[in-house]
């Protein structure tokens, strides 16, 4: 039972940056824009956190840094890609290499390392002290509302309307006349907002920045959004899917019965068994990856 228990948890410490990272991929893909983006707005997210819990020596602080250079790369993409009609893939991968150089020169620059910073001050507790330690990152209980939230959003709301408008019938959308570039434009800052609390969370809850910390979580959650069929409770669970065989390699890493390089793959073959198996039933928003002249 106490097995079970911290499985459990393990899970759902594990899942919260890809809820986050897939509830930004949902609202930008279903707007209409590609969310190749997902790894840099965290990578973005995680070292603006760092930065600012270390020379604020608040959390909180951290967080609203991360938000903003979620913010920030977010509204670089919407430019290329909305303003400038950039290829979407193309954008995305160059964003994604864009954050991987820039933290490692602020890295350098600003903590004289390469490879990691500081401790800086965090949620939680260090060497994570009990069970319910686990839920005194306020973090986690963010993670958990995301996704009802956005659902809530997309399905209740004006601005949801608009967004799935814009997404499938951009064309029909503007001649009711809704601006299709201005709410494409909030979507991918939002998105980038909501991915970088993804790596506010891997950051904080680690105490400190390190070196490409995101390991392509990010596409995961891409994944995860795919095989959600870009519905926003699909995605979560598809999230904790992906979290849980995770957690079970860790254990099953822990107890030594295969070797470690077959287990740490468990995560990324079911990533793929799940692509194949249900990426062809998928249909994607109809002008997903499509900008209007």
């Amino acid at each position: 039972m106490k097995l079970t228990l911290l499985l459990m948890l393990q899970t759902l410490r594990i899942a919260i940056p890809y809820l986050f990272a897939a509830s930004g991929g949902v609202l930008a893909e279903r707007a209409g824009i590609v969310s190749l983006t997902l790894e840099g707005f965290m990578l973005a997210g995680a070292f603006c956190a760092t930065l600012g819990s270390f020379y604020f020596g608040n959390p909180w602080a951290g967080v609203l840094m991360g938000l903003l250079g979620g913010c920030l790369f977010g509204a670089l993409h919407a430019v290329a890609t909305i303003r400038f009609k950039a290829d979407q893939i193309v954008s995305a991968v160059a964003i994604n290499l864009m954050v991987v150089g820039l933290t490692r020169f602020f890295l350098r620059l600003a903590f004289d390392s390469s490879s990691n910073s500081p401790r800086v001050a965090g949620f939680g507790r260090d060497g994570n002290a009990g069970a319910l330690a686990t839920f005194e990152n306020p973090l986690i209980w963010l993670g958990v509302i995301v996704m009802p939230a956005l659902a809530w959003v997309i399905t209740r709301t004006r601005f949801g309307l608009r967004v799935r408008a814009v997404g499938e019938k951009p064309e029909a959308a503007a001649t009711l006349g809704v601006s299709v570039s201005r709410i494409r434009y909030r979507a991918v800052i939002a998105s980038g907002a909501l991915a970088a609390l993804g790596g506010c969370y891997l950051a904080l809850d680690q105490h400190q920045f390190t070196d490409q910390m995101t390991a392509g979580r990010g596409f995961i959650a891409l994944a995860a959004v795919i095989v959600g069929r870009w519905m926003p409770i699909r995605a979560g669970i598809a999230c904790l899917l992906f979290a849980f065989a995770e957690a079970m390699q860790i254990q099953v890493q822990g107890a030594g019965v295969l070797p470690s390089q077959f287990v740490s793959m468990i995560p990324y073959v079911l990533t793929l068994v799940a692509l194949a198996g249900l990426v062809g039933r998928a249909v994607p928003p109809a002008a997903l990856g499509r900008v209007e002249g």
